[in-house]
């Protein structure tokens, strides 16, 4: 049986690709940035089917066969709350558009892809108070595909805080078993934000829109503590003398949270960030720590400053360090042996900006496999 096939979009390191595994078939590949192409061949091998370069740069007739899938990870830079709020008309989350002319030209050459998927950040939900999902929303619904949403934290696999919004359209031909939608919204996957955001769609797209149903994972039973390296070779721990003076920037409450950590009885380790509070007539640099059992959300680092800092408490042996990048890519859920840029801050940089990959696994077991068990062995072939 042949396996069914895709196309990775902003792959960045090819975290989707990981994520559908081996029984995919990836047909192409895309990335502006040629040092995140040189780390994804290093796990992915040069078998051709990675073009790097601007997406605005690339036609349908440079895309070989019809895919079942089309992974699209546009960057969410315009979208974040961190961002400038330029939404889906800034440079970067703009490239949703020439990512979409893609798929216009594709199905216009009845290449369409069976399934289509989209990931960005949440804020896409409110930003320009609605309109920019209510314009993706649109887009599916002009390109004759039923769609829905789903908004999953990576926390439910990894021990890291990361919601996530995953836009997922199927071609009108493609049957929809009755199993995989739900007549409404559901727990966890379809949030308040996201409901809210659905009540602004246009009537047209709202025609067209499903309630994805899929199950809750089992719980996990991993923590941020099981992730640590002891001998992390991409950082050094702190000195002795610089881990005092970041516990001294603590304010008293968060100094007591290091002292339970103390009394805890096992290995706590918590994410410290550094935040500028109003002091009197100034402003100073206090650490935040947080001990629970989770990584705050891995960012791209930007001057250094969203590099996270880790505290390990065991006993009174108080220890701090940035945060390791083989530690970052255990916390998208990649393997061991997934090779990394050698450059800390590459590394961060790939793993800060990808996609958790047991959340793709998760939506490939229970949504887009189902979705092509339907499709004919002889519809496969052809493609």
């Amino acid at each position: 049986m042949s396996k069914p096939t895709f196309y990775e979009f902003f792959a960045g390191g090819g975290m989707a690709r990981a994520g559908l595994g081996n029984e995919w078939h990836c047909l192409f590949a895309n990335d502006f940035d040629h040092k995140k192409g040189m780390t994804y061949q290093a796990n992915w091998g040069t078998g051709g089917e990675l073009h790097v370069g601007d997406v605005r740069q690339i036609a349908a007739k440079d895309l070989p066969g019809s895919p079942d899938l089309a992974w699209g990870s546009f960057p969410c830079q315009d979208l974040s709350l961190a961002g400038g709020g330029a939404g889906l008309k800034g440079e970067r989350s703009g490239t949703f558009y020439p990512f979409w002319r893609i798929m216009n030209d594709l199905i216009a050459e009845d290449r369409g892809p069976r399934i289509i998927a989209l990931e960005n950040v949440t804020g896409t939900l409110t930003s320009h108070s609605g309109k920019d999902f209510a314009a993706i929303a649109d887009t599916f619904s002009r390109a004759g595909y039923r769609f829905g949403a789903l908004v999953i934290d990576a926390a439910l696999f990894v021990p890291q805080s990361r919601p996530r919004l995953f836009v997922i359209g199927v071609r009108d031909d493609v049957e929809i078993d009755e199993a995989l939608t739900a007549p409404g919204p559901l727990a966890p996957f379809h949030t308040r934000g996201l409901q809210n955001a659905v009540d602004r769609i246009s009537e047209n797209s709202l025609k067209r829109w499903v309630w994805w149903n899929l199950p809750s994972p089992s719980l996990r039973n991993t923590s941020f503590a099981d992730l640590i390296e002891s001998q992390p070779d991409s950082v050094e721990w702190h000195t002795p003398s610089e881990t005092a003076a970041l516990l001294r920037s603590m304010t008293d409450i968060n100094a007591a949270k290091v002292e339970a950590a103390k009394r805890s009885g096992r290995v706590m380790v918590g994410t410290v960030y550094k935040r500028t509070r109003i002091l009197g007539d100034g402003k100073a640099v206090r650490a935040e720590v947080r001990f629970d059992d989770i990584s705050g959300c891995l960012r791209t680092p930007a001057g250094g400053s969203s590099r996270q800092t880790i505290m390990v408490v065991d006993g009174s042996r108080v220890r701090s360090r940035l945060i390791s990048a083989r530690e970052t890519a255990r916390l998208m859920g990649l393997p061991d042996n997934y090779r990394l840029p050698k450059a800390y801050n590459e590394a961060y940089h790939l793993t800060g900006d990808g996609v958790a990959v047991p959340v793709v696994r998760h939506l490939a077991q229970f949504l887009f496999d189902p979705l092509l068990g339907g499709v004919a062995q002889s519809e496969r072939t052809a493609a």
